[in-house]
């Protein structure tokens, strides 16, 4: 991905958190990001794969502050510690993305109780934690902005994927009560709802035939699946100026899956 300054100007030495950041769609707005200029935490669990991304994304900005950080997105003390930490050497916290999240896909007849609370815990208790917590911060540095990352499956269905549509369509409710409620604070809330995108567990996933990624491609009206810039670039748009009198919303970005209710979904 090519840098974002130009497009964005003003996200230039905006203090930005992620989560999930250690790949994915999460490490990829992490980049943009960067590229943009902004100082940048790098929240998540695993804090090997952080040490390991952590100095390409900083190697020749030696004025931004991209610091990592390790812990679970649903542990408040750690979440409020962490970012209180980061704050302290940027001065503030101007943009949240709640990214981390967890898939638990099975048959629900067959969906262990573990697997369900695991993505109830992750995919929106964490949420909740990680936009409440840039919340306080943003109120008292006068507005921000809080991303959160629901997904296609958050506003249609799919089987064996009750865990997952549940908790993301709930992020989805989550993110229009947040933003109608902190809108007085200048806090900006949106959700970003990817469809399939070609990350490596993606691959992973097809090259272990478990998941048709030219059936996928098929069944996507834009003939392809999603690419991690798509998200990013989504992240910048939301995060900036440009987009100010937007909030409350859940912005769709899935090649037009969702809008084609004549298609029939792959096995």
């Amino acid at each position: 991905m090519k840098t974002e300054a130009a497009i964005y100007p003003d996200l230039r030495g905006r203090s930005v958190c992620v989560t999930g950041a250690a790949r994915g769609l999460g490490l990829a707005a992490a980049d943009a990001f960067v590229r943009a200029g902004c100082h940048v935490l790098l929240l998540d669990i695993d804090g090997a794969e952080l040490d390991r991304v952590r100095p390409a994304l900083a190697a020749g900005r030696p004025d931004q502050v991209i610091a990592t950080a390790t812990a679970p997105v649903s542990d408040q003390d750690a979440v409020t510690d962490a970012l209180a930490g980061f704050t302290a050497r940027t001065g503030g916290l101007s943009i949240m993305l709640a990214n981390a999240g967890v898939s638990a896909n099975a048959p629900s007849l067959d969906l262990e109780l573990d697997r369900w609370n695991t993505a109830l815990d992750v995919n929106l208790t964490g949420v909740f934690v990680c936009a409440r917590a840039a919340a306080h911060i943003m109120r008292e540095g006068g507005g921000g902005v809080v991303l959160t990352t629901s997904s296609m499956y958050g506003v249609t269905a799919g089987p064996e994927r009750a865990a997952y549509c549940a908790t993301k369509a709930a992020v989805a409710a989550l993110t229009k009560v947040l933003a109608v409620e902190w809108a007085p604070y200048g806090i900006r809330v949106n959700a970003l709802a990817p469809g399939y995108v070609e990350t490596d567990l993606v691959a992973q996933l097809s090259a272990a035939g478990r998941l048709d990624t030219e059936a996928l491609r098929r069944r996507t009206p834009r003939g392809r699946l999603g690419r991690p810039e798509d998200i990013a670039h989504l992240a910048l748009f939301l995060s900036s100026g440009v987009s100010a009198n937007i909030t409350g919303q859940v912005v769709v970005s899935d090649g037009g899956w969702t809008a084609d209710g004549y298609a029939v979904m792959p096995g």
